[in-house]
Order: C-alpha cells, then sequence, then structure tokens
C-alpha cells in the first residue's frame, strides 16, 4: 500500500509561500521564511536557555531561592533574545513596510516609500563590519537619501546566505507589496 505523504517521490509544491486569498492583507506578515543561520542560532540558544532552566531549579533546590531567580532572568533573557531573533526581518502589509531589528522596529507607511529596488552593492556579510559584494533589496524613502536607509534585506545576511533564489523570491514579494499597495 503505497502512502505518499511519506515518501520523497513527490514534488514538493513551491506555493506555500504565497499568501492565500482569505487571508487579512492588513496583518503584518512576513514575505519569506527565516533562513538556516538564523533558526540554527536561535535553536542553540534555546537549548541553552534549557540547561540554564534546569541549572535554576537545582539551585532552586539545594540553595537560596534568590539565586535561582537571578539565574532563572538569566534564562528568560537568553529565550526572549532567542525568539527575537527568529522575530527579525522585513515585514509587510497593506498599511506599509516594517523592518525589525534586534532592538528597534521601524515602520514606513506605502505613501512615503518612493521606491523599492533591488542593487549590486557592498553587503556586510552576516550583519558583522566585514562587506562582500552582493545584491541587496534597498528602500528609497520620501525626504531621505537612499544612502542613509540600511538595506531591507541582502544576499549576505543571516536569511539569505547561499540561498540566492530565495533572495529573489523575497525581494520580488516585497516590491510586489510595493508595486500594489505603494505608489511606486
Amino acid at each position: 500500500m503505497p502512502l505518499p505523504f511519506l515518501t520523497a517521490d513527490r514534488a514538493f509544491d513551491t506555493t506555500d509561500d504565497v499568501a492565500l486569498p482569505y487571508e487579512d492583507r492588513d496583518h503584518w506578515r512576513r514575505p519569506y521564511r527565516p533562513g538556516p543561520w538564523r533558526v540554527g542560532v536561535a535553536a542553540l540558544l534555546l537549548l541553552l536557555a534549557s540547561y540554564v532552566l534546569f541549572a535554576a531549579v537545582i539551585i532552586a533546590l539545594t540553595d537560596s531561592p534568590s539565586e535561582a531567580a537571578a539565574v532563572l532572568g538569566v534564562a528568560v533573557l537568553v529565550i526572549v533574545g532567542a525568539l527575537r531573533l527568529l522575530r527579525m526581518g522585513v515585514w509587510v502589509s497593506a498599511r506599509g513596510i516594517r523592518r525589525v531589528g534586534f532592538l528597534i522596529t521601524r515602520t514606513v507607511s506605502w505613501d512615503q516609500v518612493v521606491a523599492v529596488r533591488t542593487a549590486q552593492q557592498p553587503v556586510r556579510w552576516l550583519g558583522l563590519p566585514r562587506t562582500v559584494q552582493g545584491q541587496a533589496l534597498t528602500l528609497v524613502r520620501k525626504g531621505q537619501a537612499p544612502q542613509d536607509v540600511p538595506p531591507l534585506l541582502t544576499t549576505h545576511n543571516a536569511d539569505f546566505l547561499a540561498r540566492g533564489q530565495a533572495f529573489d523570491r523575497a525581494a520580488d514579494a516585497v516590491e510586489a507589496w510595493a508595486a500594489e499597495y505603494g505608489r511606486v
């Protein structure tokens, strides 16, 4: 008895990245999936947090509750950091485009957007100071020079490193949102 849902013989559909027609376009959504680098680092942080939580339980059972609370606080900070790392990226909705960083979130309404374009330029490698040649999706706003705004997506960030096709699909999706809702 063949079980096609358990085999790797069938081709996977790539339409799961497309927004479903019944979904609300006013909700913020990421037009791409988080990359393996970002997910891997977050998984390692959550693994570290589980060890720290286990240590907090052991300290609470054997030592003072105040020390256990301090260790528990460290574990909560690591968990919040891992979740924030997974939340980072570019989000779009009918209201505008949102760039979520680790500490800062910036939202630009579509009426402030002049252009969203892909350009070949030096980009940061995994967010580090080292730059390499790559592609970047840039946002041009009214009243601001294009050089002053950091790129939305790059081919060498934690979501798209060694995933050129995924970058192209994500850049096309963001550009499509800008063409649909902005005056681009």
